[in-house]
């Protein structure tokens, strides 16, 4: 189940007005913006306000039309968000201008201070300057964490410029009304900004024209939609140790598979020295390579000794392409999905070819993704390596896959540098056991079988 596909589809239901019945007895959104609107007017000329900035919006013609994207319920109105709302932007402090240690008001700095819908302060200044106060509705608008959202409960607090706060204006909206419309625009939002780091646009927020409803109704709606989102939160909690099961699961399968414990060994099963003898004639057992337990038949060795490996290599971007033209070019960990490949890049000039059969070890950045190569030639990027059996009739690349994906904690803890990375030495001295070549069926055998009782409990559970 696509939980966030599904919570879309609630806050669509709730902003399009299917998610409560109206109520007949509501007083209309139009006569109380109808009301407010005269109210505000006579304050105008009274001077005790000002005239509201005309809008730069297209078609601002009136303070709220009839006419909106979809057909509203009855007793629901379009309203433009400068109507209903004030955008504060926030402004950032040096270091020296905020402290740990309670002393001021409270300074929300950005995603960090955003958990689960509540504020969490960590920074106060003795200088604020652009105030939040109680019930506005605070969005993080740039960076990793944009789209998080909290009801100011706090009082008065500083915002930074990664924060911004929406002040609702008389009794319109509620600040959890609000904050649903709010959530339902952010990924329209979102996709049309443009620059390398994620943002809400000003600009896109003070456009939005919005569907209101009756006062009374925006509580219904707010109350039905806490608990559908409450029950959606635990179920994703669910889906969430589920998925962390089923790793460890999965984990503890392979485990048990490199130190030959997932199969029993067969006697008749021609000793893995004799295998190795084949690969190399002068491979000697070293006993430096000392295994507490090494299951009969079994011997101990180091990848350097059944394998070659290959670095992969950069191209510069005249020599690749998106038209699948050429080799497909695997650039980086993004191509491997679900231990699936996917390719968005070719390249007619390849240096370092990876071969069918060939395990792709993810080695620089995102460290530890695992991929057999089923896909046949192609190129690949200097965050990988392919890690090739010497001799697939010995060693099967199936099995060296298993190997490989089971040692990656081994690998991960000696990754060193600024960007973490595995070395080819990392690869070549990794001591792994080897079994003998019926025993290596058997236990891929075993294996797939697992695989396929996991893939279909998840499925049933999931569904």
């Amino acid at each position: 189940m696509d939980t966030k596909k599904l919570r879309q589809k609630i806050l669509d239901l709730a902003i399009h007005g299917k998610l409560v019945p109206q109520d007949p007895n509501d007083e209309p959104a139009s006569v109380l913006l109808e009301r407010i609107r005269a109210e505000k007017e006579q304050l105008i000329k009274e001077g005790k306000i000002k005239a509201p900035k005309k809008s730069n919006a297209a078609g601002d013609t009136s303070h709220y039309g009839k006419e909106g994207p979809w057909a509203l319920p009855e007793g629901w109105v379009w309203c433009r968000f400068p109507e209903i709302a004030d955008l504060i932007s926030g402004q950032d402090f040096p270091p020296e201008k905020y402290n740990s240690t309670a002393k001021g008001t409270p300074y929300i700095i950005g995603a960090s201070n955003f958990e689960d819908g509540y504020l969490r302060i960590s920074r106060w200044t003795e200088s604020p300057s652009v105030l939040s106060r109680k019930g506005d509705v605070l969005v993080v608008c740039k960076g990793a964490g944009v789209g998080k959202m909290a009801v100011n409960d706090l009082g008065t607090v500083h915002i930074a410029r990664q924060v911004q706060a929406v002040r609702i204006q008389n009794e319109i909206v509620s600040s959890d009304f609000m904050r649903i419309l709010i959530d339902w625009c952010i990924p329209s939002i979102v996709s049309q900004a443009n620059g390398l780091i994620p943002g809400l646009k000003r600009e896109l927020l003070l456009n939005l024209i919005l569907p209101i409803p009756p006062r009374c109704e925006q509580d219904r709606i707010v109350s039905t939609l806490s608990c559908a989102l409450a029950i959606l939160k635990r179920f994703e909690e669910e889906q969430t140790e589920l998925e962390r099961d089923i790793r460890k699961l999965r984990e503890r399968i392979l485990d048990l598979a490199i130190h030959g414990k997932l199969v029993p060994q067969d006697p008749s099963d021609e000793p893995a020295i004799e295998l190795l003898k084949r690969i190399n004639p002068d491979f000697v057992p070293s006993h430096n390579l000392h295994y507490d337990v090494c299951p009969n038949g079994w011997e101990v060795t180091q990848l350097k000794n059944i394998i070659e490996l290959l670095s992969g290599r950069d191209l510069e971007t005249a020599k690749c392409n998106s038209k699948a033209q050429g080799l497909p070019y695997l650039v980086g960990a993004s191509c491997i999905d679900n231990a699936n490949i996917n390719i968005y890049r070719w390249t007619e000039t390849p240096e370092v070819i990876s071969k069918e059969g060939d395990v792709l070890l993810s080695c620089k950045g995102t460290v530890g993704e695992v991929v057999l190569n089923t896909l046949g030639n192609l190129h690949i990027a200097r965050q990988f390596m392919a890690i090739r059996s010497r001799a697939p009739q010995y060693i099967q690349p199936e099995y060296l896959e298993i190997i490989i994906k089971a040692s990656i904690d081994r690998l991960k803890n000696v990754a060193r540098g600024i960007i973490p990375g595995i070395s080819r030495e990392d690869i070549l001295d990794l001591t792994v056991m080897i079994p003998p070549f019926e025993e290596q069926k058997r236990i891929l055998s075993r294996i797939a079988n697992y695989n396929r009782l996991i893939s279909l409990i998840v499925a049933n559970v999931c569904d």
